[in-house]
Parts: C-alpha cells; sequence; structure tokens
C-alpha cells in the first residue's frame, strides 16, 4: 500500500517511518515542513510541503497517487494556538479540508490523529461515544478537523491520542518526557502540576497503533492511549527514579499557579477498550516504556 504521511519529521511521524525498514509491504510518501531530519529509507520519499497550500497538495496527490493517508501534521502547541488562531486555523482546519479534497479524488482511506483536548477535563477518561467540548483553540480546531473528516465521502478512521512522548536520540522535536530528562540531567527544580491528570501514549505505541488502522482499514474513531492515568508530577516522580535523578529537585504544584494563555482541561484521559478489542491495540505501561527509554538514552550518553 501507499501512504502518504503528513507531519513527518514529528515525533509520531518518525516512529511511524521506523517502520519503513521492517515493513516491505508499504511505501511511504513522507511530507513534512523544511528539510528532512531522518534517515530516508529506501521504502520512503521524502517531500517538503506545507498543508496549507491546497494546489501544491493536489499536485503531491496527482503524481504519487498514493492509497491512504496519515494525516499526522498538526499545530500542537496549545498557548501557540491560543496565541495565533488564524495560524492554528489554517493549519489543523483548512490543511486537513486540502488533504481530504485531494484524498476524495483518489478514494483514499483517511487516518486522521486527533487529541483528549477536544474534551474539557470534567469526566475523564473519555470513551469514543462522548461528547466533545473544547476548553482551547487548539481543541476546538482539532475538533473541527474531526467533522470534516466525518463528513467526507471516504472510508475514514480518527485516532485520539493523548500527551505523545518519546525519546529517539537526535531524532524527535521535544515532548514532556524528554524535557523532564534534559531538565533533571542539568540539575534543575521542576515545578510539575499535580492536579491535571492524564493518559500519556509512548510514541512508538502510537505509531503501531496507526499501522494497525491502515493494515485493517478499520473505519470510525479510536482512542488510542497509553495504560495509566497519571499527572505530570507523577510522571517526573517516575522518570526520576528510573534516571537515578534526585526526586528533591520535583516539587508538585496546581494549575492555578502557572499563568498560561490557553485553558488546559483537568482531567482528560481516555479509555482503550475498543482499540485492545477491535485491532488488538496492545500498549506498554508508562514504567515499561520509561526502562526502554532508559535505555535508548544510556545509549547516547555513552556515544558522547
Amino acid at each position: 500500500m501507499r501512504i502518504l504521511l503528513t507531519g513527518a519529521n514529528g515525533l509520531l511521524g518518525q516512529h511511524v517511518l521506523q517502520s519503513a525498514d521492517s515493513n516491505t509491504d508499504h511505501e511511504w510518501i513522507a511530507l513534512g515542513r523544511g528539510p528532512c531530519r531522518f534517515s530516508l529509507s529506501p521504502l520512503v520519499k521524502y517531500i517538503s510541503a506545507d498543508i496549507t497550500d491546497k494546489n501544491a497538495i493536489q499536485e503531491i496527490f496527482q503524481r504519487h497517487q498514493p492509497q491512504a493517508v496519515l494525516h499526522a501534521a498538526a499545530m500542537t502547541h496549545v498557548d501557540a494556538c491560543e496565541q495565533n488562531p488564524a495560524l492554528c486555523w489554517a493549519i489543523n482546519v483548512e490543511g486537513t479540508y486540502h488533504l481530504l479534497l485531494a484524498a476524495q479524488e483518489l478514494n483514499c482511506f483517511f487516518l486522521l490523529v486527533s487529541t483528549d483536548f477536544i474534551f474539557d477535563g470534567k469526566a475523564g477518561p473519555y470513551g469514543e461515544e462522548d461528547l466533545p467540548n473544547p476548553i482551547n483553540y487548539y481543541g476546538l480546531s482539532k475538533l473541527c478537523a474531526e467533522q470534516l473528516v466525518r463528513g467526507s465521502h471516504l472510508d475514514w478512521a480518527i485516532a485520539r491520542t493523548v500527551l505523545v512522548y518519546g525519546y529517539t536520540p537526535g531524532r524527535e522535536k521535544n515532548n514532556i518526557v524528554r524535557w523532564i530528562i534534559e531538565q533533571l540531567e542539568q540539575g534543575k527544580t521542576l515545578h510539575m502540576v499535580d492536579d491535571q491528570w492524564r493518559t500519556p501514549t509512548w510514541a512508538a505505541d502510537l505509531a503501531t497503533g496507526c499501522l494497525q488502522l491502515l493494515n485493517s482499514r478499520a473505519t470510525g474513531i479510536f482512542h488510542l492511549a497509553g495504560l495509566d492515568m497519571l499527572t505530570p508530577y507523577q510522571m517526573a516522580q517516575q522518570i526520576a527514579q528510573i534516571w537515578q535523578f534526585p526526586e528533591a529537585l520535583i516539587q508538585p504544584t496546581n494549575s492555578q499557579n502557572f499563568q498560561q494563555p490557553a485553558r488546559r482541561p483537568l482531567r482528560t484521559g481516555l479509555r482503550i477498550e475498543k482499540a485492545q478489542q477491535q485491532i488488538h491495540y496492545t500498549p506498554h505501561g508508562f514504567v515499561d516504556s520509561l526502562h526502554a527509554l532508559y535505555h535508548q538514552w544510556l545509549s547516547q550518553s555513552t556515544a558522547r
């Protein structure tokens, strides 16, 4: 299957493409902003592209004739979305619309990656049938993207996820786990909120779940998240234990002590029973994933 992937330079995109060498059933058309920031497999063609450029997207689809789309590109910085809603809308909503228009001409299977932030955080963890009610512009933009996908004439799936993290040395953008490790490595004291609950998701598990959806062409909404309901403070504590950093560097605080442009839902998290049953999604526990990331971190530290 020829799959067009957006967001190829991002955390999820890079984990998806790590499968390219081991899975020769797929060819990948990988779209990203700017130069390619990873090693290319012979099965991956990288194209620098802007999904807000409708004509460019149409031309790419017509030239490469994908059979499926994995749309992982998005403006995900929550405060930046709140401060620049026009750019957020252009990327998250109009960009999705451009991809859908091009995909409909080829009757592609369309998989959109979405977020727990479409919910207000009053009753988490959430199932696929719970009603969205976003409280920030990022969540609103992703909900609008979902509605576009659901209103298309394509076979589609939506994979909602939560607080994606990973640590592939030298390959990806920052994320909460990598940031905590780097801060503790420098001996900095961290004030981590202990009143926001999430089900943090290892990028490797999310990539596997997305591939399971693509391979099975399962349709509908699926929640692909981690097993454990944790606060950022609890996450940092477990990271410090495994990396053997002083736990005294981690101090609990609450959301009211942070002045941020965008509101955060207090309790989201996603229930994953549907994905476990229908596509055999089997994510790792948070601690298990940290042990795998710790070995990657050790390898990088030894190579310095």
